[in-house]
């Protein structure tokens, strides 16, 4: 068995459209998507459309839970932005997707961690912001009642796996559409991929055993990059186009 995870679309239809196409490409027909999908300055409106089309088993993010539940006038740019694109059936799509998902018995399904969409689960910061792989220790007391073999996480939009120590597995996907991004919460930070390439996972069950594939997937990048600066987002569009926050 072969299952796609897929997370923090923010939006960016053409890298979500490369990774369908590559998921096709690999004659895999499961997909789970583990939210944050139309925040930014790209297309939300039309991310949102190939997604409610396809009606992929996912959950919400802390953006999408933003979307639907924060005045628009007190939202972040990003929000605002993918806010003023969607229509009614959008928002009341977003507003239906659970905070946590079990696909088939086997995969559990969430944005941070399974008690809160904002948390950090397989990375962490120093006091001065430095993200780093987050201790063993914490990585298994968030995993503590999640009894499934595979365990799904987005939110840092970086691709990583920790094998736990009774076997399950935790993996992060990375991110299909924003290799990057900075944040004041809890501290100053910011986080990127180095790469403008679109990211997901392949999980894969054999003989009785999860194991993660990790996929990137080149796509017109610069296509993105220039209409977010086209809407005076600079920091999008330079991680857009490279991977890095300065350009």
């Amino acid at each position: 068995m072969k299952i796609a995870a897929i997370a923090d679309i923010h939006g960016n239809d053409l890298a979500l459209e490369a990774v369908l196409a590559d998921i096709a490409a690999h004659a895999i027909e499961e997909v789970v998507n583990l939210g944050d999908h139309l925040s930014g300055p790209l297309n939300a409106g039309r991310t949102a459309n190939i997604l409610m089309a396809r009606d992929f088993p996912s959950v919400r993010g802390n953006h999408d839970r933003w979307l639907v539940t924060v005045d628009p006038a007190e939202m972040g740019r990003s929000d605002r932005t993918a806010f003023g694109e969607l229509q009614p059936r959008h928002l009341e799509w977003l507003r239906a997707l659970p905070a946590t998902l079990v696909h088939r018995q086997e995969l559990f399904l969430c944005h941070g961690t399974p008690q809160d969409d904002l948390t950090y689960w397989l990375e962490d910061l120093t006091a001065d912001g430095v993200v780093h792989m987050s201790a063993r220790r914490r990585i298994e007391s968030f995993a503590v009642g999640i009894d499934f073999p595979v365990i799904l996480c987005g939110h840092t939009h970086i691709q990583r796996a920790v094998r736990l120590a009774d076997g399950r597995l935790i993996v992060n996907p990375g991110s299909v559409g924003c290799p990057g991004y900075d944040d004041d919460e809890p501290v100053s930070h910011k986080v990127e991929t180095g790469s403008p390439d679109a990211c997901y996972a392949i999980l894969s069950r054999v003989g009785g055993r999860w194991d993660v594939t990790f996929r990137r997937v080149p796509y017109d990048h610069m296509t993105v990059s220039h209409l977010a600066r086209s809407r005076g987002r600079d920091e999008w569009a330079n991680v857009l186009a490279t991977g890095w926050l300065d350009g």
